[in-house]
């Protein structure tokens, strides 16, 4: 209902806006079009008789003969609405609550409060109604429920078959959080499904295909994978164990079809057994494919390898040692004392030698230099036919007879056999020198020395012809090199000038 301000407001924009009931309504946003027609009329009625319709009252259809009768027999006959309506034919419900309320109000039937009883105490009457120790009306009356109430928690508890429970009401409110919770259900079944293949696989791999921990399987051959697919398919599902051994079904009925073909080397695979046995395990393919040949069995040798080898059968063999002459170091080898650190202030403070060998037809020479870590020059050299101990002494006698008094250069070499011996040592004792080697077998802690071999041999040893060449040419050539290589060979680094100009330009003698 609209007050009649809002009825004359709407009455005004209508005739404002020519009688355009759109309009009105969609700027009031009130009433419907019904009742704005209605409004109207009313309006135009009132209009033509010069004043407002008024409301009329409806008239009841009851006399107040019928109202007291009504109320009446509902007090006598136990103040029951449907009972009194049954027997007098009127009213309704309403309005018989509504007479008895009009004409004795402390006369109405109270309504008793509705009482509550929670899921507990309902689980306790449906036991003890269902253990029968007493009659169902004593368990309802000992509850404080009729009959039909106990029984309808028992079909609620227990359903009609007695084996339906009681929906929580809690759930039936919750639809999402349910639908919610079994999803996750899901989930975690379907973790607990791949995991336990994976499980199952990697037994299967250990105890079938005999593969130890850790192994990928997915590298495995499809022979192995479809082994395994056979053992597992009456646990987990054809598509679930190809998924996870990423085997196509293809693939897998392949290896399945070959399985089913005749072995064409069975017969063979028993003989061959049967033949290593009796040559007391000692024969390989190659004396097994002699002895089947003999037999009139001409197969491959490839064939009888690959037989031999699925069979495992194995030649026990026992491998000797490559002789090795090495029975230790003959004496205690001194520090590194450079640590790779081929730098010097000044000459004569770090000495490297090594020996290197040049092969050509005419035969073998070598190089036994001693370099100084100051330009690169050489101290002295020795070139011989044989890497012996006169051609290493001499090398020395030769760089000790440069040096001056006070100087004790550190000698550093690798942890050969040359730099070991008596006549060796003695003569490093008698000129001051300080012994430095090499850590065994590394190289790179001699890398100056060895990167003068390099040079060496790229600009005179390689790429030339040396056929025809006799040994004693070689030497000579070989030498005549090596004081250009001190006196001529400029190097970049020390600005353009060979080792001994270098020295020159530094006022240092020679």
């Amino acid at each position: 209902m609209y007050p009649n301000k809002k009825r004359e407001k709407a009455i005004e924009l209508l005739i404002k806006y020519d009688y355009s009931i759109a309009s009105v309504i969609a700027e009031l946003g009130y009433p419907s079009r019904a009742a704005l027609k209605l409004w109207r009329k009313q309006y135009l009625q009132a209009k033509e008789t010069g004043r407002a319709r008024e409301r009329t009252r409806r008239k009841s259809k009851y006399t107040p003969e019928q109202k007291q009768t009504a109320v009446s027999y509902y007090l006598e006959h136990g103040r029951s609405l449907m009972r009194t309506i049954r027997a007098l034919g009127y009213p309704c419900r309403d309005t018989l609550r509504q007479w008895c309320a009009e004409l004795h109000p402390r006369q109405r039937k109270q309504k008793r409060s509705i009482a509550h009883f929670t899921r507990e105490q309902k689980r306790k009457a449906v036991i003890a109604l269902c253990s029968r120790n007493d009659s169902a009306k004593q368990v309802a009356e000992s509850a404080g429920v009729s009959r039909v109430c106990l029984y309808n928690w028992k079909t609620k508890l227990l359903g009609k078959g007695g084996n339906r429970v009681m929906k929580d009401k809690r759930e039936a409110s919750l639809p999402e959080e349910k639908e919610r919770k079994l999803a996750e259900l899901k989930d975690l079944e379907v973790k607990i499904r791949r995991a336990r293949l994976e499980l199952d696989l990697l037994e299967a791999a250990a105890e079938i295909i005999k593969k130890g921990q850790g192994v990928d399987l997915v590298r495995l051959t499809n022979k192995e994978k479809a082994m395994l697919v056979d053992a597992l398919r009456s646990k987990h599902t054809l598509r679930s164990v190809l998924t996870a051994l990423k085997l196509s079904r293809s693939s897998y009925y392949y290896q399945c079809a070959i399985k089913r073909i005749e072995d064409k080397y069975e017969q063979l695979r028993v003989r061959i057994v049967e033949l290593f046995i009796e040559n007391n395990s000692c024969y390989g393919y190659r004396r097994m494919h002699e002895l089947l040949k003999k037999e009139g069995k001409r197969v491959s040798e490839k064939v009888v390898r690959a037989l031999m080898t699925a069979a495992n059968l194995v030649v026990a063999v026992t491998r000797r040692r490559k002789y090795n002459s090495y029975q230790g170091e003959a004496t205690p080898a001194p520090e590194n004392l450079l640590e790779r650190n081929f730098h010097a202030t000044n000459p004569n403070l770090k000495w490297l030698t090594d020996i290197s060998e040049f092969h050509i037809p005419a035969g073998k020479a070598y190089l036994s230099p001693i370099v100084d870590c100051f330009d690169g020059a050489l101290v002295s050299w020795t070139i011989s036919t044989s890497p012996d101990a006169d051609m290493v002494n001499s090398m020395l006698d030769m760089a000790t007879s440069t040096l001056r008094k006070g100087e004790s250069p550190i000698l550093h070499s690798d942890r050969g056999g040359h730099y070991r011996w008596p006549g060796f040592l003695e003569r490093i004792e008698r000129s001051g020198l300080i012994r430095s080697m090499s850590k065994k077998g590394c190289s790179p802690d001699n890398a100056a020395c060895e990167g003068l071999f390099g040079r060496i041999k790229n600009e005179f040893f390689y790429n030339r012809s040396w056929v025809g060449v006799s040994i004693t040419k070689f030497m000579n050539c070989l030498d005549d090199y090596l004081h250009w290589y001190n006196n001529g060979r400029i190097k970049l680094s020390l600005g353009g000038m060979s080792p001994m100009e270098y020295r020159r330009n530094l006022g240092l003698a020679i």
